[in-house]
């Protein structure tokens, strides 16, 4: 079912306060490096608001993915205490600016027949997936921007959200440059 939006519903998201910061971490795939570096950032008081990890195409090396927010003094420590782990290779921060920053999001939600093309119409414009359809709910997947999944989301409101699932930030630099 479609809720009726109407001029005293806000439309827009508020706007985050803080700089989403953007470390990519290369190391040693080994048992606790995981742990060892998440317990850096908790120890500093900072929350990861998002974590991929992956084996690399090496298979003696994983990349990690951190996403979080803070401000700039904090960051700077948090590096020198993470490239202090013996497992720890290189440590780089990226923004949009100099990296293809990409996020991935499943979403169920519950559409009947009456209001599926108006959920196929967003989904398009989105440039999103549908990956399952039962005469009652429908799953699809957007990619993009976390800006861009935000807003699909915020379109995709107008449903019944049941449930949403996020890869997290993967980063990978522009260029020639490491990631």
């Amino acid at each position: 079912m479609s809720k009726i939006i109407t001029t005293d519903t806000p439309v827009c998201q508020p706007q985050r306060s803080t700089k989403i910061n953007t470390l990519s971490i290369l190391v040693n795939n080994q048992a606790g490096v995981l742990m060892r570096i998440t317990q850096s950032f908790a120890r500093r008081g900072y929350n990861i608001d998002s974590l991929v990890v992956s084996q690399g195409r090496d298979p003696r090396f994983s990349r990690m993915t951190i996403g979080f927010s803070g401000d700039r003094e904090g960051l700077d420590q948090i590096i020198k205490q993470v490239y202090k782990l013996i497992d720890v290779i290189q440590v780089l921060e990226h923004d949009n600016n100099d990296a293809v920053v990409r996020e991935l999001v499943l979403v169920k939600f519950l559409v009947g027949s009456d209001d599926r093309a108006e959920a196929l119409q967003i989904i398009e414009h989105f440039n999103g997936k549908t990956v399952d359809l039962t005469p009652t709910s429908m799953v699809c997947t957007f990619m993009g921007e976390t800006k861009k999944v935000d807003a699909a989301l915020g379109m995709l409101s107008m449903f019944e959200i049941v449930e949403t699932v996020r890869t997290g930030k993967v980063v990978m630099a522009r260029g020639c440059q490491p990631t």
